[in-house]
């Protein structure tokens, strides 16, 4: 059987020319990508979506597209699909799977973490532009993409289901994060969530995830937007605090470099503030608790995959879900007790 390269899957396309070279790109946990080169000059990047994973492709392609729609904006870089040649915005190419084109930002680049408060900083003010520019999008038109995607009580009763089944070996070293997970989930972790305002949330805003321009340091936009659905803010700001504000990555094995530093929690909310009146009092109030719920909801997802044997995320050595687990899960008990000082200067710089 003839397997279907990318470069055919091309053709599709509506490229003004081609010849370009694709190069597969190692990164993501998630989707297969490409870079389209020229003159080693990347233009466009090919992505095949895992449909495992996001098995509503019709969903998440049509929040795509509305998003784009307002995520444009003189101080806001914005990011085009390029349709299929019969005018749809991605190929559903059967066995060969879903893929979508989309333009390459030059003199961009990531950081996987940071150490500059410059860089914080300006991961806050993007984050917020990303959500003044998203206030006016019409809510009900924007579909679930993942079910209960951010669910604290559904992550756990996958926990448990997992735990029903796992190796006894695989338990038993899953202990110590466990017994982190009883500690944090004793009493509610985010109360007055019921009042919240929904917004149209990333839902994915680790600092990787946001393009930085490669000279000046100057945060562009929010890319991987693929989870982008109905949600809290505290989300996107949990998310954006388990990575900007912990100096380690996110696997780091040795516990004591888990740290929450404050000079970048500091920034960070600096930057958010730079889009006046976003936040409601309640959001205000309750922006703190973000920080606590992301790290554990995705220190309890990686504990889920390590316990039915790595099914979700791509491991690169034995025992990494649980290294990720534990490093996430320490974060979030670094963030519970700097609780009082978060809400302090959260009031402090938004109230």
């Amino acid at each position: 059987m003839h397997h279907t390269s990318p470069s055919e899957l091309l053709e599709y396309f509506l490229l003004p020319d081609n010849g370009f070279e694709v190069r597969p790109l190692r990164q993501g946990l998630i989707n297969e990508t490409y870079l389209l080169q020229k003159d080693g000059q990347t233009q466009y990047i090919f992505q095949r979506i895992n449909t495992s994973v996001f098995p509503k492709v019709a969903a998440l392609m049509g929040n795509l597209e509305k998003s784009l729609y307002y995520l444009s904006a003189e101080d806001y870089q914005n990011l085009e699909l390029v349709k299929t040649r019969k005018g749809t915005l991605y190929l559903d190419a059967g066995e060969a799977g879903c893929w979508r084109l989309m333009n390459f930002i030059p003199g961009s680049r990531t950081y996987n973490t940071t150490t500059n408060p410059v860089v914080a900083r300006e991961a806050g003010r993007i984050i917020a532009r990303f959500h003044g520019l998203l206030a006016g999008a019409p809510l009900p038109e924007f579909q679930e993409v993942i079910s209960r995607f951010h669910d604290l009580d559904f992550r756990l009763s996958e926990l448990r289901q997992a735990l029903g089944q796992a190796p006894a070996k695989r338990r038993n070293l899953a202990a110590k994060a466990l017994g982190i997970i009883g500690e944090l989930t004793q009493g509610p972790i985010l109360p007055g969530a019921g009042n919240l305002p929904q917004r149209i949330c990333h839902n994915d805003t680790k600092l990787n995830n946001i393009l930085f321009s490669d000279k000046e340091q100057k945060a562009l936009c929010l890319i991987d937007l693929d989870t982008l659905m109905k949600g809290y803010f505290l989300y996107d700001f949990g998310d954006a605090v388990r990575t900007i504000v912990n100096t380690a990555p996110e696997d780091e094995r040795i516990l004591e470099k888990i740290q929450f530093s404050r000079p970048l929690f500091e920034a960070f909310v600096e930057g958010i503030g730079t889009e006046p009146d976003l936040l409601s009092e309640v959001e205000i109030d309750t922006l703190a608790r973000g920080a606590i719920y992301m790290p554990l909801l995705h220190g309890l997802r990686a504990l889920t995959d390590y316990l039915l044997g790595d099914i979700y995320y791509q491991i690169a050595y034995e025992g990494q879900n649980l290294d990720r687990s534990m490093s996430l899960l320490t974060f979030a008990k670094r963030a519970q007790e700097e609780l009082p000082y978060m809400q302090m200067v959260i009031r402090h710089q938004l109230g």
